[in-house]
């Protein structure tokens, strides 16, 4: 005698269920021409699906990559607005140390170079380096804005005064160096 777990699969009770059956039975006759034409189609319409698909995850992949690279640039750059709108405090703070400086013994100097100093903290720790900009080198229009030009013995284009200092922002200019360049002397007039 068996138990209902031991009864073969052919002898349980069957369910509903009914395996699909191919619309087209398949036949061992020969395809007619007609039969070839539409496989032809079916694989060109599968050929173009195909392509159509591996285009579509190349340009989703490519979208993909450019979301991620817009937004690390975001990030990297999103305190620009706030730094520029920081930098003209920061030049009359500097024009205020160089008033203070006349005495560097008094508590105001002394107070105002710790305040210094973190500043020059904050802007590091942000990315924001000084534009090295000197009395004598040559302009660069990349990194100076040249205000005003003077007649001079010095060649054409060298720096004879920084206004106002340039600062970068990871490698980008965040604000150029207002200069005054060197201009051709002016010619005598002959008599």
């Amino acid at each position: 005698m068996r138990t209902e777990d031991e009864t073969p699969y052919e002898e349980q009770e069957s369910c509903d269920y009914e395996a699909p059956r191919p619309e087209h039975p398949v036949s061992d006759s020969p395809a007619d021409e007609s039969d070839t034409e539409h496989t032809s189609n079916v694989v060109d319409d599968l050929t173009k699906w195909r392509d159509m698909a591996m285009r579509t995850a190349a340009e989703y992949d490519n979208y993909r990559k450019r979301c991620i690279k817009d937004s690390e640039e975001f990030r990297k750059y999103a305190n620009r607005s706030l730094l520029e709108d920081l930098l003209p405090v920061i030049d009359n703070f500097r024009m205020g140390m160089q008033m203070a400086g006349q005495d560097t013994g008094s508590m105001i100097y002394i107070g105002m170079s710790m305040v210094q100093k973190q500043l020059d903290d904050f802007l590091a720790n942000q990315g924001v380096e000084l534009i090295p900009t000197e009395v004598g080198q040559m302009f660069d229009h990349n990194l100076h804005e040249a205000i005003m030009s003077e007649p001079s013995d010095q060649p054409e284009g060298t720096i004879l005064r920084v206004i106002r200092p340039g600062y970068m922002l990871k490698g980008r200019l965040l604000r150029a160096a207002n200069v005054v360049t060197a201009a051709a002397p002016e010619a005598e007039p002959q008599a």
